[in-house]
């Protein structure tokens, strides 16, 4: 092994001379017991971002390079564990045993080993699974403003996997540990940390281990993907991985562009997010789902780190603080929400059903602007913008609160039957709970027809028919 000597370290970098065959992503092991990787190369020195860092670290400390790169444990014993971007356990466990250890690093699957995304990935919340379907192998960005219910959505869809067979991995990245610890002791108390993996790099830890944390929990989904399984995987957040990248290479002097970021960020989360698709059958037929999340300022979307990650993934989902503000939970934008891929793998009824409900739901957006003038509406304007109101209520839903997709599709049905007509608004939540307990003791599924889900509605809502909310 080569043996070379730190010249100068601190803010979580250190500068390296004497190793003329240190390649990148290389790790460097420090006579102080430290750890680096190996980020830039120089002419004279090498720049590596520091792993692990003891008190004893200084200048002239000496450094060997092991010929190895970065590993983290993988496998089924990963389930249910709390653990640092190196696999080492948070949740005062013993580390995990009987595991392989995988590259950090590694290849995105080749075109020829993809296949078309064509399976959907139910979210459990009424506007996703609705309107902007997310299928298994798509890379859908979570966007919005601070505070406005990203890590709550993406949650949500982590709870909703409890029995559909699909892991899930959470990354938190540079988050305060308030919140990891909130995110956690949320996903034990709904019973969906048995089958999720939660990778943490809190806001005081290294910048390296912040830069790798995300490339960690994702080589931990590629192994179950590789081995024919469905996971989940969610970023939280991609801007703040932003800034480590920024600030570990300005640290090492590296040439800045557009906004004080290197040039290569863009590169950096198009390899990190290339690496999720859905395999073809030869090649073990399993998924890797991500949901990256990124904060943006002051509703700024052409900022330079979203415009890099809205054209890299395949659709975006974008919370609005205006309507977090107006207490319309989940706050999600449709207007400014697309998924590209999802709508192909959308369910057929639900298709159907969404198709008739989403166009009467953008116009009742352009129409209800008008009442804000107070200007005298036609009938039929005025009954549209009622029917308005009350699929607006529909698509309501509290934070934690995961629904199943055949509820989906019973209030899309009595939505476009024209069941609801002539409720109020404030009707609504009891409708809702009537109809899940419906959907829930009923025997109706996906593939029953539109007249076996009219007569359980019916029903449905023939109970207490007194209290129906009509309007006068």
């Amino acid at each position: 092994m080569e043996r070379g000597c730190v010249v100068a370290v601190g803010d979580g970098v250190a500068w390296i001379r004497c190793l003329p065959s240190a390649a990148l992503d290389d790790i460097i092991i420090l006579e102080d017991g430290s750890r680096a990787l190996v980020f830039h190369l120089g002419k004279e020195l090498v720049g590596a971002i520091l792993l692990q860092q003891t008190g004893r670290l200084t200048a002239g400390t000496g450094a060997l390079l092991s010929g190895s790169r970065p590993v983290v444990p993988v496998g089924e014993t990963m389930l249910g564990r709390v653990v640092d971007p190196l696999g080492q356990p948070l949740d005062g466990l013993p580390p995990p045993g009987n595991c392989i250890r995988c590259p950090i690093f590694g290849p995105s699957p080749p075109i020829l080993a993809r296949t078309f995304v064509n399976t959907p990935l139910y979210s459990g919340t009424s506007i996703v699974d609705t309107m902007i379907p997310i299928g298994k192998g798509q890379r859908q960005l979570i966007i919005g403003g601070a505070s406005t219910g990203k890590s709550s959505l993406a949650i949500d869809a982590i709870i909703s996997q409890a029995e559909t067979g699909v892991l899930c991995i959470y990354v938190l990245i540079g988050q305060k540990r308030s919140k990891a610890v909130t995110i956690v002791e949320t996903l034990r108390e709904a019973g969906a940390l048995a089958h999720t993996t939660v990778v943490v790099a809190e806001a005081f830890e290294l910048p390296g281990l912040k830069y790798l944390a995300p490339f960690a929990g994702c080589a931990i989904a590629e192994e179950w993907m590789q081995q024919g399984r469905d996971t989940l995987i969610v970023y939280d957040d991609l801007s703040l991985h932003a800034q480590t990248y920024r600030e570990i290479s300005l640290l090492l002097r590296r040439p800045p562009g557009r906004e004080a970021y290197p040039g290569d960020i863009f590169y950096l989360h198009a390899r990190l997010l290339e690496r999720s698709t859905a395999l073809a059958a030869s090649h073990g037929g399993g998924s890797m789902t991500a949901l990256p999340i990124i904060e943006i300022q002051q509703g700024e979307l052409a900022a330079y780190i979203p415009t890099n990650l809205i054209s890299i993934t395949d659709g975006q989902i974008y919370l609005d603080q205006e309507l977090f503000a107006a207490g319309f939970l989940p706050a999600i934008d449709i207007t400014r929400s697309v998924s590209r891929i999802g709508g192909k793998a959308q369910q057929q009824r639900i298709k159907e059903e969404v198709g008739r409900m989403k166009l009467d739901y953008l116009q009742f957006l352009e129409l209800e602007i008008f009442t804000r003038f107070g200007a005298r509406l036609e009938a039929s304007v005025e009954a549209r913008i009622r029917r308005g109101r009350v699929l607006r209520e529909l698509l309501r839903q509290e934070r934690r609160a995961p629904l199943p997709v055949e509820y989906q599709l019973a209030w899309l049905t009595a939505f476009n039957e024209g069941m609801l007509d002539g409720k109020l608004p404030e009707a609504i939540p009891d409708i809702t709970r009537r109809i899940a307990a419906a959907v829930e003791r009923g025997r109706c599924t996906l593939e029953s027809d539109r007249e076996a889900w009219r007569e359980l509605l019916a029903v449905a809502l023939a109970e207490n028919g007194g209290a129906d909310g009509r309007a006068a």
